[in-house]
């Protein structure tokens, strides 16, 4: 063998292993969601559950696994048209009821978002011992729309969420959070019940915090699809930054403030992903809410935005956006 062919037939060989290191690599930098449901009062939770979980894997940085209480509720039809087949019997009730068994393996993942709601069924305290102590490790969380209804006397939960409404929540809960007319932030903590919204219509987002990794590059102003927007929520908001707002206009039954609609919240070591925008699936097909989905995500699994892009079609500050769900 001559000193060229050897040398090519080494360089063949060298790249081998190096390719096979490569695309392991790949594999590896997806980062693991677990999307955990089951009990919900806006219906529509089945299909929105299959929308985000296909909007996260469609982006190519994520894999996405399904972990679902045994007892349902507010499931109906939906829970047929879009099944998890995943081999497991599921009995959609008309009450919440507690899963004894529900006790996912959060550590086995980098970021866990919630698509429960209101009214949801206390977890074994294992689970949410389990939840805290992966949040506060280092893991990450996202909260969207109605799971910031959840569990009001869960007193961490509250804490990871920063703000929350409904399900018992007062003064005691927390303060409320906005800012004022003259854009202040404020604290405040006047009795009372915590969430609230008017009839759903479109309203505009204004990013008050343009240089974070979920919001940067976005347009500092840009209308939101029809939607509820959620007002007077309130709770610890410990470690909590208002990365954008939008105003609850007093002619749709709104404060006059400008209420939180993205957050962050750090809870020990982890990263919390909040925004009450995702009433229902015609809202998720918003291309802003898409947009946000995968950067609080990634944010909130990692610490770091890689999918930085910006599509072609996302809203403009008065014109929303919508692709429909296929």
């Amino acid at each position: 063998m001559n000193r060229i062919a050897f040398f090519l037939i080494a360089a063949v060989l060298w790249t081998i292993p190096a390719s096979l290191e490569q695309r392991t690599a790949s594999a590896q930098e997806k980062l693991k969601v677990l999307i955990i449901d089951g009990q919900n009062n806006h219906a529509a939770w089945p299909k929105t559950t299959v929308m985000m979980k296909k909007y996260l894997e469609d982006s190519g940085r994520f894999t996405v696994d399904v972990a679902r209480t045994k007892y349902t509720w507010k499931g109906g039809k939906l829970l047929e048209q879009y099944p998890l087949e995943d081999g497991k019997s599921y009995e959609d009730l008309k009450q919440p009821k507690t899963d004894p068994d529900f006790k996912p393996n959060f550590a086995a993942y980098d970021v866990v978002l919630s698509n429960f709601g209101w009214k949801a069924a206390p977890w074994p305290q294992e689970t949410q011992d389990a939840l805290e102590a992966f949040v506060a490790g280092g893991g990450g969380m996202v909260i969207i729309h109605a799971a910031d209804n959840s569990f009001g006397s869960w007193e961490e939960f509250n804490e990871m969420i920063g703000l929350g409404g409904w399900d018992g929540r007062n003064e005691k809960s927390g303060p409320y959070v906005y800012l004022d007319e003259s854009e202040k932030l404020v604290r405040d903590t006047t009795p009372g019940s915590g969430g609230d919204h008017g009839p759903a219509h479109e309203y505009q987002i204004v990013v008050r915090v343009p240089d974070h990794p979920i919001t940067k590059g976005m347009p500092r102003a840009w209308m939101h699809v029809k939607d509820e927007l959620y007002q007077k929520l309130r709770g610890p908001a410990k470690n909590m930054t208002i990365l954008a707002t939008s105003f609850a206009d007093p002619k749709y039954r709104g404060t006059g403030r400008h209420e939180p609609t993205i957050m962050t919240i750090e809870y020990g070591d982890g990263k919390i992903f909040h925004t009450p925008l995702g009433h229902d699936d015609k809202t998720m097909e918003c291309v802003g809410f898409i947009t946000l989905l995968l950067r609080g995500t990634e944010w909130a699994a990692s610490g770091e935005v890689t999918l930085t892009d910006i599509p072609d079609d996302f809203p403009k500050a008065f014109d929303s956006s919508q692709r429909d769900y296929k």
